[in-house]
């Protein structure tokens, strides 16, 4: 018994050493990045089958290149699919390279790999373990989103590659999701982020050929993208919180947003900006739906009104500040998102866009329920329990 209390305090130490000196080192070497404001084309998609008859479509009809990174891709028939159009366009002489998180896309088989090295398409897994961080390298995750077909269309935003995501798991049901496709001059600003993350994993350099930055004509949207490298994600959140006058939205799947971005949101509160947020009611994770209550709690008595998705499993990453300004993107408001996973958000400035999202949001909310008091507080033994652990891992869930 002694013995394995000092390994369970040995092992608590070495945890705790390896990530706080892991990530000082890894702040070190970062710096805060965005991109020019840039005017695309946008389309804005809510369910897995839009996208990818879209997504499907133009990496069928790509002639040059295709360009993919996910956090998950699944080992079922949908990802398959996909795959076998990367190994098609392969096979026709068009560059295909795909990058992969590692333990997100960890069910992807090493067949399945060797299959696709084989004819043609370069292919690698993001962030491997490193000596001696092991444990904060192991945590870190690549949660970028993105493709690139040709240097002339791009996509970006919450949706994965996996059945579920089509809304075929029967725990899960209805995905509700949020995703872009855009075109024009901001497709070169995620052709960057790609290869900015290929050449961190693979060690080639193509961010100087020209051939994946063809010009691109001007769209009508204003945006900007910006990427965050588990490092100033939350100045980036702060200032969209502290930016809303009138009305603030917040959608995510893990509603976890640890002390500087709470505190922002009651003053925002104070300022007598309503206030909704909107989260799943069911969870694809465990622990995350209770470490979520003790925020709630606080929320709901300063006035805020926070709602529980019912049909299905909301997993979108939005946030809107009155009429002006929409962020979508792959970050969630949790403590992963805010300090480990690299995340990449697209802020759009074009209020006749704005006002196509906010009918999509309308939708959500109608289809969801207002969290009342008791719902947050009137916990069973057990569920207090969840809400404890919850609480104290919430930096990992």
């Amino acid at each position: 018994m002694i013995f394995l209390s000092l390994l369970l305090i040995c092992f608590a130490l070495w945890v705790t050493i390896d990530l706080s000196y892991g990530r000082k080192l890894h702040l070190k070497r970062i710096k805060p990045r965005s991109f020019p404001l840039r005017q695309s084309n946008f389309k804005l998609y809510t369910y897995g089958t839009a996208l990818y008859d879209d997504l499907f479509t133009d990496i069928k009809e790509a002639q040059h290149h295709i360009h993919v990174l996910f956090f998950i891709v699944k080992n079922d028939k949908v990802s398959h699919e996909f795959l076998q159009l990367l190994i098609d366009k392969a096979k026709q002489g068009v560059q295909v390279r795909l990058l992969l998180d590692r333990i997100g896309s960890h069910q992807l088989p090493k067949g399945v790999i060797r299959s696709l090295q084989k004819h043609g398409v370069s292919f690698s897994f993001c962030h491997k373990f490193k000596f001696p961080f092991l444990f904060f390298s192991a945590n870190q995750r690549n949660h970028r989103k993105i493709t690139i077909i040709d240097g002339k269309s791009g996509y970006i935003g919450g949706f994965n590659i996996g059945e579920e995501y089509l809304g075929h798991n029967p725990e899960l049901g209805l995905w509700r999701d949020y995703h872009l496709r855009l075109t024009g001059e901001g497709v070169q600003d995620l052709q960057t982020q790609f290869l900015h993350d290929w050449h961190d994993d693979t060690n080639e350099d193509l961010l100087e050929e020209a051939i994946f930055f063809p010009k691109q004509p001007s769209g009508p949207i204003l945006h900007r993208f910006i990427p965050t490298d588990g490092a100033y994600l939350q100045e980036t959140f702060v200032a969209l919180i502290e930016s809303a006058k009138e009305e603030l939205y917040i959608g995510t799947p893990y509603f976890i947003p640890g002390k500087i971005v709470m505190d922002a949101l009651l003053q925002a509160k104070k300022r007598g900006v309503r206030i909704t947020i909107l989260v799943p009611k069911k969870a694809d994770h465990p622990l995350v739906r209770e470490a979520k209550l003790p925020y709630c709690r606080k929320l709901m008595k300063a006035g805020c009104n926070i709602y529980e998705f019912q049909q299905g499993f909301f997993h979108a990453k939005i946030i809107m500040v009155d009429d002006h300004t929409c962020d979508i993107g792959t970050a969630n408001v949790d403590m992963r998102s805010l300090y480990i996973n690299h995340e990449i958000n697209c802020l759009l400035y074009n209020q006749d866009f704005i006002k196509e999202i906010k009918v999509q949001i309308s939708k959500d909310i109608g289809g969801s329920t207002l969290l009342t008091w008791k719902d947050v507080s009137s916990l069973s033994f057990i569920d207090r329990g969840k809400e404890w652990v919850g609480t104290l891992l919430a930096f990992f869930l």
